[in-house]
Order: C-alpha cells, then sequence, then structure tokens
C-alpha cells in the first residue's frame, strides 16, 4: 500500500534557539526603526526586564534587539520561549497561566556562522483569589462496604479553574464513613453523613445517607479468558441482590493479581486497569477482581506472549554525509518511476532527489538549490504533480516556501515561490492535490491554493491562541495540529460536519495535553476507532538520571558527540471528537520521538538516537505499547563515515510498496524491508 499524504520533519533548527528551556515559544517581533539590511544582533533588551504577573492576564511585553553600535536590528527575528504550559510570549504580549516563579529565554537568530544571542527574563505568576470548590463523586451508591471516588475542583472569580488544587478532606462523622486525603469515603455503618472539601478557606460539601448494601452476587461477564500481551479486555459484570435481580446503581470496583511465567523476570507493573478495561504487559495469569462491598467475583485471564518480531534487513543506501538531513517523501512519478524528495539541516538550501525505483539500488538524479540555510521539511503531492521545499533561514529573511513542477520527477524544476504570511520560516507542511497547508513561524497555518502551481494563492489561514504550532496532518477535511502549551488541535478545514470550509476554518475541539510536536491521525478498520498519536520531541534531557550529551556545539556539523533526545509517543482515542482520551503510549526512557506514521496497524516510529522503531498497534489500545511484546523491529543506523560517526539520529521513516525508507540525521537515506516472519519451531 503505497504511504503516505504526510509532511514531517524536524525542530533541531528551533532548538539551537530554545535550548536550555523545554518551551512553549512565539515570534516576539524586534521594534523596528527603519528599514536596512540584515545586521548581526549583539544585545536583547525586554520590557518588562522582569514579568510580574497574575495567571489568567495578559499585559503588553516586547524584546528590542540592538547591533554592536547599539542600534535598532529593524528585521531581526527575536524568539521568547517560557515553561511549556506556564507562560505564552507573542503578539506584543505576554500571557500567563501557572502561577510559579520560572526563566524565560530570548534568542536572537543571526546570520550563518554567527552565534545566536540570549537574554534571560525571569517571570513570576501567582494565582487569583479561590473563590468557589465543587465536589464531584463517581458513579454508584454509596452503601455499607463501599469506597467511593470524590474530586474537588476549585474555580476563580472569573470562572477559571485552578489548576493542582490542595484540598484537605473531613467527615462529619467516622462512624458512618471516612474520607481519606484522597477523597475516597469508605462507608461503615448505616446513618447520616456529611463529606467536606476545603481549599484555602473555601468549602463545599456533599451528604449521603448510608445503607445497608443490598448486593449478594456478582455476574461476571468475561468470555475470553485466553489472551496476549497488549489485548484489551473489557472488564464486565452484573451485581445481584438476594432476588437475583441487578442492582444498576450497584458500584464494581476491579482489580487483578497476578502471578508470572517466571518470577525471575517478572516487571514491576505487570498490567493496568482503566475505565473498566484491562490489558497485560507480561505473560501469566492474572486473577480478575470484581468487587461491590464485601461481596467478591474472581476469574482468570491466561496470558501468553504477543511474538511480533521480524528482522529487519537494510537494501540500499542513499548517503548525505556532508551535511545533516532532514525529512524524506517518497511518490510514484509521471514516468511511472518511484523517487523521493529529500532535504537538508543546515545544508545551504540544497533539496536532493533519488531514483528508489528498485530499492536495492538508491540513485541520487538531481538537485535543487534554493535560498534557505535549512530545508527542513519536504512533501509531494498525493498526485504527484507537484513538491514543496520548506525554507527557513533564507539570506533576506524572507522564507516561505517553494514550488517543484514534478512533471520531469527525476529533474524537477522550480515552478514558484510563495511567502505571503510566511516570511517567519516554514518548518512543517502538508500537502493535498489542490491546497498546500504551511506551517508559519510557528504561530499558525496558512492554506494555499495550488491548482496552479506557477501562481499559487493564499486562501485562509488558522491561528490557535497561547499555543506555539510545530507540526500537521490533514485527513477527511479535518485539520489535526500538534501544538505546544495546548496539545492536539482539531480544525474542519472542509469536512463540513463542524461548520468549517477551506477559506473559513473552524475550530471543532482541543485535547490539552503536555505534547505538542508531532502528530498523526489514524482510522484503525478493525475497531472503528480514530486514534491520535502525538510526539513529544523533547531535545533537553535535563533533571532526568541520564541527562545525555552537550550536543549543541557539534549540532549539524563533522564529528562532535552523538546527539540526545527524550519524550516518547502518547496514544489518545479521538473517536469522539468531543471527548477525547488518552488511552496509551509508547514510551522508551532513554531515547525521543519525532516522527510518526501509521500503516496498516503498523506504528513506523523515527525515534532519533533510539533508531527506527516498527510497533504493532493493532487492535484496541491501553498502557504502554513498549511493555507489551508489540516491537516488531528495531534499527539503529551506525556508520562510520557519518557526519557524526557511529551517531544514529533517525529523522523521519515511511512504508513504501512493502518496504521502508526513513532518513538519518547524520547519514542519509536509507532502504530496508522487514522480512517474513519465521515459523516457530516447538
Amino acid at each position: 500500500m503505497n504511504i503516505p499524504r504526510t509532511r514531517r520533519g524536524a525542530t533541531l533548527g528551533l532548538l539551537l534557539r530554545l535550548l536550555p528551556t523545554v518551551a512553549v515559544s512565539a515570534l516576539v517581533p524586534a521594534t523596528t526603526a527603519s528599514a536596512q539590511a540584515p545586521a548581526v544582533v549583539t544585545r536583547l533588551v525586554a520590557e518588562p526586564a522582569r514579568v510580574t504577573i497574575q495567571a489568567g492576564q495578559t499585559q503588553p511585553f516586547k524584546v528590542t534587539a540592538y547591533d554592536a553600535a547599539g542600534r535598532e536590528v529593524p528585521d531581526a527575528v527575536v524568539r521568547v520561549g517560557g515553561p511549556r504550559g506556564a507562560v505564552f510570549f507573542g503578539g506584543g504580549e505576554v500571557r500567563a497561566f501557572q502561577a510559579g516563579s520560572y526563566t524565560a529565554n530570548a534568542t536572537a537568530s543571526n546570520p550563518p556562522g554567527t552565534p545566536p544571542i540570549t537574554l534571560e527574563i525571569p517571570v513570576l505568576i501567582t494565582w487569583p483569589t479561590l473563590t468557589r470548590v465543587e465536589i464531584a463523586a463517581a458513579s454508584g451508591r454509596l452503601v455499607e462496604g463501599v469506597m467511593l471516588a470524590h474530586t474537588a475542583k476549585g474555580f476563580h472569580a472569573d470562572g477559571t479553574e485552578r489548576p493542582g488544587l490542595k484540598v484537605t478532606w473531613r467527615s462529619s462523622d467516622d462512624a458512618v464513613a471516612t474520607v481519606d486525603r484522597f477523597g475516597n469515603v469508605t462507608a461503615r455503618k448505616a446513618g447520616a453523613v456529611t463529606i467536606t472539601a476545603d481549599a484555602e478557606g473555601t468549602t463545599a460539601t456533599t451528604r449521603y445517607t448510608v445503607t445497608a448494601n443490598p448486593v449478594t452476587t456478582i455476574a461476571l461477564d468475561i468470555p475470553n479468558t485466553s489472551i496476549v500481551t497488549g489485548d484489551v479486555v473489557h472488564l464486565k459484570g452484573t451485581a445481584r441482590n438476594t432476588r437475583g435481580d441487578a442492582v444498576p446503581d450497584a458500584q464494581i470496583t476491579w482489580s487483578y493479581t497476578y502471578t508470572p511465567d517466571d518470577t525471575t523476570v517478572a516487571p514491576g507493573g505487570p498490567g493496568i486497569i482503566d475505565d473498566g478495561l484491562f490489558a497485560a504487559n507480561a505473560p501469566g495469569l492474572f486473577t480478575i477482581m470484581a468487587t461491590s462491598g464485601n461481596v467478591v467475583a474472581r476469574t482468570v485471564l491466561d496470558v501468553a506472549p504477543r511474538d511480533v518480531r521480524r528482522r529487519f534487513t537494510v537494501t540500499s543506501r542513499g548517503p548525505i554525509t556532508t551535511t545533516a538531513t532532514s525529512d524524506l517523501w517518497p511518490w510514484t512519478g509521471k514516468d511511472g518511476r518511484d523517487y523521493a524528495l529529500v532535504g537538508t539541516w543546515g545544508g545551504d538550501g540544497y533539496g536532493l532527489v533519488f531514483d528508489i525505483t528498485d530499492m536495492n539500488n538508491i540513485v541520487r538524479t538531481d538537485s535543487i538549490k534554493i535560498d534557505a540555510r535549512t530545508i527542513n521539511d519536504v512533501t509531494v503531492s498525493p498526485d504527484g504533480r507537484y513538491g514543496v521545499l520548506a525554507r527557513e533561514g533564507a539570506s533576506t529573511r524572507r522564507n516561505g516556501v517553494v514550488i517543484l513542477d514534478l512533471a520531469n520527477p527525476a529533474h524537477p524544476v522550480i515552478a514558484s515561490s510563495f511567502e505571503e504570511e510566511l516570511t517567519g520560516g516554514v518548518h512543517n507542511m502538508f500537502a493535498t492535490n489542490d491546497y498546500l497547508f504551511a506551517i508559519s513561524g510557528g504561530q499558525k497555518y496558512v492554506i494555499i491554493d495550488v491548482r496552479d502551481i506557477y501562481k499559487p494563492k493564499y486562501v485562509s489561514e488558522y491561528q490557535h491562541p497561547n499555543a506555539r504550532i510545530h507540526d500537521l496532518w490533514v485527513h477527511d477535511g479535518i485539520a489535526y495540529s500538534a501544538q505546544g502549551g495546548v496539545g492536539a488541535v482539531a480544525v474542519d478545514v472542509g469536512n463540513g460536519k463542524y461548520g468549517g470550509t477551506i477559506e473559513k476554518p473552524k475550530l471543532i475541539n482541543v485535547f490539552r495535553i503536555n505534547s505538542g510536536h508531532e502528530i498523526y491521525p489514524y482510522f484503525q478498520k478493525a475497531t472503528g476507532k480514530t486514534y491520535l498519536f502525538l510526539g513529544d520531541e523533547e531535545m533537553n534531557r535535563e533533571g532526568r538520571v541520564w541527562e545525555g550529551t552537550n550536543y549543541r556545539p557539534t549540532l549539524g556539523s563533522a564529528g562532535g558527540v552523538a546527539q540526545t533526545s527524550g519524550g516518547y509517543v502518547h496514544i489518545v482515542d479521538f473517536t469522539d471528537p468531543m471527548n477525547p482520551k488518552k488511552v496509551g503510549r509508547y514510551h522508551l526512557e532513554d531515547y525521543g520521538a519525532h516522527d510518526i506514521i501509521v500503516e496498516d496497524d503498523i506504528l513506523y516510529q523515527a525515534y532519533y538516537d533510539g533508531g527506527v522503531r516498527i510497533v504493532d498497534v493493532s487492535g484496541e489500545l491501553l498502557g504502554n505499547l513498549a511493555d507489551q511484546g508489540r516491537e516488531i523491529a528495531v534499527f539503529k543506523p551506525y556508520d562510520p563515515q557519518a557526519l557524526t560517526a557511529n551517531a544514529p539520529f533517525v529523522m523521519n521513516v515511511m512504508p513504501w510498496k512493502g518496504q521502508i525508507l526513513f532518513t538519518d540525521f547524520n547519514s542519509g537515506l536509507w532502504g530496508a524491508k522487514l522480512e517474513p516472519r519465521r515459523p516457530v519451531t516447538p
């Protein structure tokens, strides 16, 4: 099955300017006095120099860039980043979200060969006064022997919710019911009781009349008791009274005990129960228990290992070792042959074309030179009519995109360039046959009409407040974007069900998550579910047990030390866009996630220094896939002749006509395949 209609790319160019803060950042225009040629920035001045603000408020903020003579640099690009989810800089103002004491970083990029200039900005954010507390109880009736969970939320005068609310719980009568510090209320005997939640002197109460437990038995409905690791089991049970009638409001709590196959290799967390679902991470016998008060029912699950392993074989190479490599995009040309467009990072604006018709013999056919320091992202329309190179670091500081005519796919020619609303640099894109979506300076995405590639036209744009966009994917008229400081943003750009059009995009919903770099929506035919795969891409490992290497001085240049990364892939059930829920993850502690593609229930994951990761994502998903034996193959592209020798750093992986293409930051383009599964020998 041919891949893709995607885009993808690294954020390594930005990282040089953003580190060491893991941040949500935005372009903050430098003040201008008059037009002048690009100059070297030597000093930054923030106004105010120290930010003191209340959460939920906005105040003016600017950074001015100066050269060595003390003159303002009129067209300097200044980025300001603060801790993700706490503060946002952009549009000439600062917005506060999370109380605390922080340090923001302003960075001005300079011409190649000149180091960037940085400025630290102290930020103090305080909370508004708490005015209201509300208590919410889990479903079910509070009867003797039952523990019922409660949560409390606090609100400010403007209706906004207080994150991380600290609550003190108490019961009016511990003989009737007790409450622990987490809000779990346990009924002891019949009677009346009041539960109180107190936060900063503001209280809320809920009252109960505890009665005898009517439940005498629990009938379990779990027909499949022989599964493999990673399979999701729906836990179903019916509570019944002495007459055998169902008790519909009875609370049933699920838990398990575990007997491993081998006690010497038993994991610390062998399984997961979440919202009535169970998945095993390890093989063995799991005793599932359903409890309602003092009534317990049990059943045993027999869990076998999930063995999906296949051998990963390299078939050919398209070496790139004189500069760093970024994104790739394969397509079938009008001449019937297969090609791949490849970008370069810090490579003086070269895009490369490879003939991949014979995956055992990849051949470079041409290169395209444009005015850019980095071509982070490349893409090709689904019909193979046009290709696009994303520009960052143009000498004129006017970036945008360069559109290629692929009538002669082995030797593309430049059809046009488009810069409107894109001068801040284009890091990622998404192409359809008629429209190109281009991310502008991390602030928004611009929609371009490319039906005539020689005369592209601006159509519309979408900018989400208080966020920094990094990645974008469009499926079925819905644009899914990964936005730092917010999470996953879904926008109707032509689907129509939610009132949006290509000319007037309309927000559908936001799934708030502390991840905003890579995104891929996947419709799973077997379950009918839509999953969003969201990648972290954290280049700063500060605070971890292994903080990694100090790669910044040599990133993208010959020699040096291997780069390191962090973060992982979050999996969100987005089947109902109005009620999304995080259900799983693919998490390896010592490496970091980058580009994501899912096809035919297989995740093709570029995991930076963790290499190429091929993962089984069949069936319903729950928990950490890395713990469940779902990894099909792993390959780390060591190369002694690479830009940085023997330093795998995989940027992008894509399936292509039954085989695999991937780019490595230090060594270029690779072709590979998965060998057929070997028969099991008893």
